[in-house]
């Protein structure tokens, strides 16, 4: 053997001596008392968590091949919920679930996707989270956004112990709480299939991590025999932990009384007409309906992401000289599936629809349909300016407010609002927004659940647009192998959600160089990673008592 083969020999065993020797100092290094504090800290999160009622949304996508694109949905599984941890993982639905039982599997075998398991994966162990029962590993420190990290891998220590938790944990460095875990759960002699998930979790006040986002993906189990095997994506989001406080706390404290002497202005006051009369009672309806959506947790509070709605409302309000009073204003419904209504005067977009619209001429297109319902006198039923139609339990709010148009109001608005499109500064990029519409009906055969609105009318269905087909004749063929045709965006890819207040705001994203058609993900689930950031105390305080 030559020196320098020998020398390179000497270099390598070296190199792999001083790692090892590192790695068993860095491990050495980690007190007891540390993961004594990630233990105690986890159980007293799972105690907390019992206190709360979050919302938990799933929505899911089966997979197959595509030569193009590498994958594509094939169709898709959507479950809202509010949970309770009080006693284990149970969930009040907001509807039947659609989808909820699915044979993926050929011959004799199916797989069943449970809610309550989606659920389940923002806890690692409900009551067996120890040292006793679980082993630490040290691995490394990794910064996750601004917040440092301790990373551990986690084992069992007792044999065939059915869902426990196997994989990997990062801990911030300052409380040791667990703020993500990436793996899956043991099923030892168990009929249960668990799925491999990563759960992140967010600082929602002064030291108070909790659950915000879970993505979970599988594919080809090989204990199932199966022809298409088993491929599907998910993303599960958490959200309303906080107390939700309509208007502002300090309104009623902040109330005086004027003991001046009271002056009569004679004909000055006037009786109300009987069309502000009914303006008013719709006014009412209208207001009862917002105050118990944003109640349940399905609509976010007013802000800034609803200013940016407004501006574009009133640039096609003002190119066509429209004069609607009162005026229009915008609202965000907080769900993943693809929709927007009116709720009298007020637009509500969901989250999930403004994620993929690709550009403002698309927006501005689903903007301009809703004003078309305003602009032609379509109303909210006037029965919900009864108070008492709005007592009734968060999870039954799709059954107790009806928002669906019949076809006829859905083709006055469609004219009115290519109408209002034409005379619109978006008259010269409405090619985008065909192409938005001509992506849509691609997927919507494979995509049911998520074009299934959960108050609104559907965008399209079964291969059929049904949002202003007539735009939709103009668009550009769709070419889903061309990297620079972006005809749709992936969810979550423009709005984030705050866990605790449902407060909303606009991402800043650096724009990212496609390198292949795949990457382009159109209507599709993506993995999360979060950049984690820590609340200064007046930041902290306030969230917390929001």
């Amino acid at each position: 053997m030559s020196i320098r083969k020998i020398l390179f020999l000497l270099v390598v065993v070296t190199l792999a001596v001083i790692s090892a020797v590192d790695k068993a100092a860095a491990q050495s290094a980690v007190p007891d008392e540390v993961l004594n504090r990630v233990v105690a800290q986890e159980q007293a999160l799972t105690k907390e968590l019992a206190q709360y009622t979050p919302l938990v949304e799933t929505y899911l996508q089966n997979l197959e091949p595509n030569e193009d694109l590498g994958t594509i949905p094939r169709s898709d599984n959507y479950f809202l919920g509010k949970v309770n941890l009080a006693n284990g993982v149970s969930r009040n639905s907001f509807f039947s679930e659609r989808g909820l039982t699915q044979s993926l599997l050929s011959g004799l075998h199916s797989v069943k996707y449970v809610p309550e398991g989606f659920a389940q994966m923002i806890i690692m162990d409900t009551s067996r989270f120890d040292r006793d029962h679980y082993g630490f590993e040290y691995i490394r420190r990794e910064c996750l956004g601004e917040v440092r990290c301790i990373v551990f891998d986690v084992t069992p220590k007792v044999a065939n112990m059915s869902g426990a938790f196997l994989g990997r944990i990062w801990v911030e460095d300052q409380d040791y709480h667990v703020v993500r875990f990436n793996g899956t759960y043991t099923n030892p002699g168990s009929s249960k299939v668990y799925f491999h998930f990563d759960s992140w979790r967010q600082e929602m006040g002064p030291h108070h991590w909790l659950p915000s986002y879970v993505y979970s993906e599988d594919s080809n189990r090989p204990h199932i025999p199966t022809s298409k095997g088993l491929h599907f994506k998910a993303q599960t989001r958490i959200w309303g932990y906080g107390p939700r406080h309509l208007g502002s706390e300090n309104e009623f404290t902040s109330l005086t009384v004027d003991s001046g002497a009271v002056v009569d202005h004679g004909d000055v006051v006037e009786e109300s007409s009987p069309v502000l009369s009914q303006r008013a009672w719709d006014r009412e309806a209208e207001q009862n309906v917002l105050q118990r959506l944003e109640k349940a947790g399905l609509l976010a509070p007013q802000g800034a992401v609803d200013k940016v709605l407004e501006t574009v409302v009133n640039n096609l309000a003002a190119a066509n000289e429209l004069a609607i009073e009162p005026d229009v204003h915008c609202r965000i419904l907080l769900t993943s599936p693809l929709e927007s209504f009116t709720v009298g005067h007020t637009i509500i977009v969901s989250r999930g629809l403004i994620d993929v619209l690709p550009d403002e001429a698309s927006l501005a297109m689903i903007l301009a349909h809703e004003l078309g319902h305003i602009a032609s006198g379509h109303r909210l039923d006037s029965k919900y300016g009864f108070s008492d139609r709005m007592v009734f339990e968060d999870f039954e709010a799709f059954h107790n407010v009806f928002i669906k148009r019949d076809d006829r109001e859905e083709k006055q608005a469609d004219q009115k609002g290519i109408e209002f499109l034409r005379n619109s500064p978006y008259k010269d990029h409405l090619a985008s927004a065909a192409l938005f519409l001509r992506a849509l009906s691609e997927r919507s055969k494979r995509l049911p659940n998520l074009l299934n609105g959960t108050m609104g009318n559907r965008l399209a269905a079964k291969g059929e647009t049904l949002r202003m087909p007539e735009l939709m004749q103009a668009a550009p063929t769709l070419e889903l192998n061309r990297i620079d045709q972006i005809a749709a965006l992936p969810l979550g890819a423009r709005v984030r959600v705050d866990p605790w207040n449902n407060t909303i705001e606009l991402m800043k994203t650096k724009p990212v160089h496609l390198i292949s058609a795949g990457e382009k993900l159109q209507f599709e689930i993506a993995p999360i990673h979060l950049y984690l950031t820590r609340q200064n105390d007046e930041a902290k305080t306030a969230g917390k008592n929001q």
